[in-house]
C-alpha cells in the first residue's frame, strides 16, 4: 500500500505544473498549433513537423515546471514575461509569414535594426490594416483576445457576459472533477506522453544545441546542410536562431571592419586600366563543351577560346561546395593554410578601390531580403554590411532579377566605366537550382529526349531535369558572352570563374545539386569542385602586354584553387601592397603550384585518386 500512495503521490506531482498553470499551458500549446498552422509553406510537398505536437507539448510542460519552481509571488511575473515574449513573437512570425512569404530570418532581423522610427511606424500601422487582421495573423490575435478575456473573467466576473461566464463556469467544474477522481489516471497518461515526448524530441534538441553553439556563422550554416539538421518549429526558437546568427556576423564584421582600416597600398602601376570578374554559380566543369562535354552548352566561349584570346585553364578547383564559403575565401586576401581565419584580413575590392579604381559590384544573389536563406545571408552578410560596403564599392546594383541579362541592363544604365580605371565584378544566378527557373523560355534548346542515348540511366523526368541544367549553361554562354562584348574595344581583361561545381546526374548517380555531409571521395570532388575557369583579353590588352599575355597562356595548365585569386587580380592591377604574396599569383614565375589544394579545409584535392566517372581528369605527380 505504502508503494501504491507514493505512486500515486508521484503521479499528481507530475501533474502539479500544469495545475498551477493550467491557462498558461493550454493556450501556449495552441497558440504552438496554430503558429505552425498558419506558417505551413503552400509549396508543393510542404508538411508540418512530424514530431510537432509531441515536442510541443514537452517545451510547453518545461515551462510550466519552471513557472511552477518559482516563488508565488514571482510567479505571476514570470508568466506575464512568458505571455508577452511568446505572443509578440508569434504576431511578428506570422505577419512576416504573411507578408514577405518567410517566417523569421536572420536576415528580417538584421533588415528590423536598420528600420528607423518613421519606418517602424508605417509597419505598426500596416499590422493592424484589415487586410493583416483577417489574415491568417488573425488566429493569432483571436487566441489572445480569447486568454485575456478568460483572465478578465477570473479577476473582474461582473464585466464578462452572463453566458462566456457560464461557460468558464462549467469548464472549472469539469476540470475540478477530473482533479477529484482523475488525478493518478491522468497523471499516468501525462508521464507517458513526457516519456515518449522526450525520447522522439532528443534528436532534434541535441541538433538545435549543436546549431546554437557553433562558433561562426560559417559552421552554423554547415551544420544545416546536414540532413538531420534542426528544425526550428516555433517562432521563439526561430528569433533566438536570428540573433545568435547576427551576433556571429557581427564579430566577424568587427574583424573585418578593424582589417579594411589597416589596408596599406605601397604603390599601384593601373597595369590593366579595365577588370572585369565575372563569378558564376554551380557550374559543373564537365558540363562545359570547351571542356569536353559532348553537348554543345558553350560555343560562344568555343568560338572565342579558337581565336587564341580567351586562355581556358585544366586544373583549377573550388575550397568549397558552399557558395557562402566560397566567397569569403574568394574575396578575402587569406588564403587556405595561412594563419588566422579569412575576416582577419582584408577583402581584395578594398585594396583596389585604395589603389584608386572605380569598384562595381553587380549581383544577382547578394542583396539583403526578407526572404533570404541563411546560406546567402552568411554568403552576403559582408558584402551588405554598410561600412563594409562603402570600403569594397563604388557602386552596386540595387535589385534582384529572374535572369542574368537584367545585370547587363544595370551595367549600362548605370553607367560604371566612366573612370579611367575600373574593377567590374558581375556575380551571376548562373545554374544556381532550380534549373529551368535559370533560362528564359524562348532560350530553350535541349529537351529529355536528347540525352536518351547519352543518358541511357534516367527516367523522362530525370532527363529533363538534366537538360533545364544544360540549358541554364548554354544561357550562361551567352551571358558572359554579351559581358564580353562590352569590353572588347577596351584594354580589359576578364576573368570567369564558378563559385563551386554541381551533380547533375553525373555517372550512375541519380542525384542534382551537392552532397554537404557526404566524405569528400574523387567521383565528389570532381563533381562538386571542379569548375570551369579562364581568362580572356581583348585585342588592346593583348597588343599592349604582351608579357602578361604569355604568361597567362604559360599558366594554362597549373593547379590552382581559387582562394588565391585574389593575388592573381591584384597582380593584373599593378598593386604593390603588403597582403599580395607571388607564391599565390597562378601567373607569376614564383607561383607555388604544389600549395595542397585543401577542400572543406578537410581533403587534400591531388590526393584523391582517379574516379571512373571523369577518365578526362589527369593528376600530376608531385614534382621532385
Amino acid at each position: 500500500m505504502k508503494i501504491l500512495d507514493l505512486l500515486r503521490r508521484a503521479l499528481i506531482t507530475v501533474l502539479r505544473p500544469i495545475r498551477l498553470n493550467m491557462a498558461f499551458f493550454v493556450f501556449m500549446y495552441v497558440l504552438g498549433c496554430v503558429c505552425a498552422w498558419t506558417t505551413l509553406s503552400n509549396a508543393r510537398g510542404a508538411k508540418l513537423y512530424d514530431n510537432l505536437y509531441l515536442e510541443l507539448l514537452l517545451d510547453v510542460y518545461v515551462l510550466a515546471l519552471v513557472l511552477a519552481l518559482l516563488p508565488r509571488i514571482v510567479r505571476g511575473w514570470v508568466r506575464a514575461l512568458f505571455y508577452v515574449v511568446l505572443y509578440v513573437v508569434a504576431l511578428a512570425d506570422v505577419y512576416c509569414f504573411v507578408k514577405f512569404g518567410t517566417t523569421l530570418t536572420p536576415t528580417m532581423l538584421l533588415l528590423v535594426g536598420e528600420t528607423d522610427s518613421r519606418e517602424a511606424g508605417e509597419f505598426v500601422r500596416t499590422c493592424v490594416s484589415p487586410d493583416v487582421l483577417f489574415s491568417n495573423v488573425g488566429w493569432v490575435l483571436a487566441i489572445m483576445i480569447t486568454h485575456i478575456l478568460f483572465a478578465l473573467e477570473l479577476r473582474f466576473p461582473h464585466f464578462i457576459p452572463k453566458k462566456v461566464k457560464a461557460l468558464g463556469t462549467a469548464m472549472r467544474d469539469r476540470v475540478a472533477t477530473t482533479a477529484r477522481w482523475g488525478l493518478p489516471v491522468t497523471g499516468a497518461a501525462l508521464t507517458g506522453l513526457l516519456v515518449c515526448a522526450a525520447t522522439t524530441s532528443a534528436h532534434n534538441k541535441a541538433a538545435t544545441w549543436k546549431l546554437m553553439t557553433g562558433s561562426t556563422i560559417g559552421e552554423v550554416e554547415h551544420t544545416l546542410t546536414e540532413p538531420d539538421h534542426a528544425v526550428l518549429y516555433q517562432p521563439i526558437y526561430r528569433l533566438a536562431f536570428s540573433i545568435y546568427a547576427n551576433e556571429l556576423t557581427a564579430s566577424q564584421v568587427t574583424k573585418l571592419v578593424r582589417a579594411a582600416d589597416k589596408v596599406r597600398v605601397d604603390s599601384c602601376s593601373f597595369t590593366s586600366p579595365e577588370i572585369v570578374l565575372i563569378i558564376g554559380e554551380s557550374y559543373n566543369r564537365h558540363h562545359a563543351q570547351i571542356y569536353g562535354y559532348p553537348m554543345p552548352t558553350t560555343p560562344r566561349q568555343r568560338r572565342r577560346e579558337r581565336s587564341r584570346r580567351l586562355v581556358k585553364f585544366t586544373d583549377v578547383v573550388s575550397p568549397w561546395n558552399l557558395t557562402s564559403f566560397v566567397f569569403k575565401n574568394l574575396f578575402s586576401m587569406h588564403v587556405v593554410g595561412q594563419e588566422g581565419e579569412w575576416c582577419d584580413y582584408p577583402l581584395f575590392p578594398e585594396l583596389f578601390r585604395k589603389a584608386g579604381y572605380h569598384v562595381t559590384f553587380l549581383t544577382n544573389q547578394f542583396l539583403p531580403k526578407a526572404k533570404e536563406a541563411v546560406y546567402d545571408f552568411s554568403g552576403g552578410f559582408f558584402l551588405n554590411n554598410p561600412k563594409l560596403s562603402a570600403a569594397q564599392f563604388d557602386t552596386r546594383n540595387d535589385k534582384l532579377h529572374a535572369f542574368d541579362e537584367d545585370l547587363l541592363k544595370d551595367y549600362d544604365e548605370l553607367k560604371v566605366n566612366d573612370g579611367d580605371y575600373n574593377l567590374t565584378i558581375f556575380h551571376l544566378i548562373g545554374q544556381h537550382v532550380n534549373y529551368r527557373q535559370r533560362s528564359p523560355k524562348d532560350r530553350k534548346h535541349f529537351k529529355g529526349d536528347d540525352y536518351k542515348e547519352l543518358k541511357p540511366g534516367l527516367n523522362a523526368r530525370e532527363r529533363g531535369i538534366l537538360a533545364d541544367y544544360d540549358n541554364a549553361t548554354l544561357y550562361n554562354d551567352s551571358i558572359v558572352d554579351e559581358i564580353i562584348r562590352r569590353f572588347e574595344q577596351k584594354e580589359a581583361v576578364v576573368i570567369y570563374v564558378p563559385d563551386h561545381g554541381e551533380e547533375c546526374y553525373e555517372g550512375d548517380m541519380h542525384f542534382i545539386c551537392r552532397m554537404h555531409s557526404a566524405e569528400i571521395d574523387a567521383r565528389l570532388a570532381h563533381a562538386e569542385f571542379d569548375i570551369p575557369f579562364w581568362i580572356w583579353c581583348s585585342k588592346k590588352y593583348v597588343r599592349k602586354h604582351p608579357k602578361i599575355t604569355r604568361e597567362i597562356a604559360t599558366a594554362r595548365d597549373r593547379r590552382f584553387m581559387t582562394d588565391a585569386l585574389p593575388h592573381l587580380l591584384l597582380y593584373l592591377a599593378g598593386i604593390h601592397a603588403p597582403d599580395y604574396n607571388a607564391k599565390y599569383n597562378l601567373i607569376s614565375p614564383e607561383y607555388d603550384e604544389m600549395r595542397p589544394r585543401i577542400l572543406k579545409g578537410t581533403t587534400d584535392y591531388d590526393k584523391l585518386g582517379p574516379s571512373p566517372d571523369y577518365p578526362e581528369v589527369k593528376k600530376k605527380g608531385k614534382k621532385k
